[in-house]
């Protein structure tokens, strides 16, 4: 049992201070992972960190959550970290804040992309049909796409092969594709 699964059970059991003992352990991951899914998409607003204190702030808020395992508590973040980054996809492209245009942020110097946000609420659609055909083909969609993990990552994580993960990840993609074209 690592630090992590440690910690997480002791979170369980009411401990106050596991919370604060866990941060520091698992921060740098979740960073990792954000970037990895920000490095992947055109210029943003949202940067990695900021995408990582709202995950954090959200898990945190789940008071009985029951985090089983390491990989457990690491697919529950995926899972806010696309909610996260689909919420505010929805947010941008809505008429009342301003819905196509683009907002420019003076003291950056980047600007966001004007299709990325459609993209996402696209492969989102898609991905909620998928999820009803298929959970485990959509939560390697969810790994892979919104968290920018690898097939070993993935596979840990949902307990599967690499190849599994692979053909998962190849048959998702395809039926996404066919869905966003309007053929599923």
């Amino acid at each position: 049992m690592n630090d992590v699964t440690r910690i997480l059970d002791r979170m369980e059991q009411s401990d106050p201070k596991a919370a604060e003992d866990l941060l520091p352990l698992v921060y740098d991951e979740l960073r990792r992972l954000a970037a990895h899914k920000m490095a992947h998409e055109a210029a943003q607003t949202l940067q990695p960190t900021a995408l990582v204190r709202e995950v954090w702030l959200r898990l945190s808020q789940q008071a009985h959550a029951h985090w089983q395992n390491r990989e457990h508590f690491y697919a529950v973040a995926a899972e806010v970290m696309r909610r996260i980054l689909v919420d505010r996809a929805r947010r941008r492209q809505a008429r009342k804040h301003g819905g196509q245009l683009e907002r420019v942020d003076f003291d950056a110097i980047e600007l966001p992309g004007p299709g990325d946000d459609a993209v996402v609420l696209q492969i989102h659609d898609g991905l909620e049909r998928l999820a009803a055909e298929d959970p485990q083909k959509a939560e390697v969609v969810k790994l892979r796409f919104f968290v920018g993990l690898e097939n070993a990552e993935v596979a840990a994580i949902l307990g599967v092969s690499e190849k599994t993960v692979q053909r998962h990840w190849s048959f998702a993609k395809a039926w996404l594709y066919r869905a966003m074209q309007g053929g599923a």
